[in-house]
């Protein structure tokens, strides 16, 4: 059996960032010199332990501020190959985080070397991510 092939077509329903996406989280980010950022505010609905955002949402966060930032830079599809998370401190749900990812090195055409971080408007740092992101080959049919 094999895996089927994905068009990598932005329909609008991405859940990090789909405007369509009801239930996505509508993410929307602005470019700030070579770094791509994003600040997002969690409802208590995507919490894991009270109070406390869940690892999972974070780590969407994270991935999306690198892998969109390479298909910024490069105007073509990029999907993340791996991801490494470091989660430095509880992200509280209800207050405002700021997500900011970079490119740390381009290996050719196709291999981007990415990082990212989340604080507090204080500066807490909460995670930080390192990320593997490729330039997505596009099949037409």
């Amino acid at each position: 059996m094999t895996a089927p092939v994905a068009d990598f077509i932005d329909d609008q329903m991405c859940f990090a960032c789909g405007e369509a996406n009801p239930i996505g989280l509508k993410l929307t980010f602005r470019q700030e010199g070579d770094v791509y950022a994003t600040t997002f505010i969690a409802p208590r609905e995507f919490q894991g332990y009270r109070g406390v955002l869940h690892g999972g949402i974070m780590a969407t966060l994270l991935d999306e501020v690198m892998a969109r930032f390479v298909w910024l830079e490069i105007a073509a599809p990029a999907a993340t190959a791996r991801l490494e998370i470091h989660y430095r401190a509880p992200a509280p749900v209800g207050c405002p985080i700021e997500v900011r990812g970079w490119i740390t090195e381009r290996r050719g055409e196709r291999v981007f070397i990415t990082a990212a971080e989340a604080r507090l408007a204080d500066g807490t740092l909460l995670a930080e991510a390192t990320g593997l992101v490729m330039r997505v080959n596009v099949q037409t049919r």
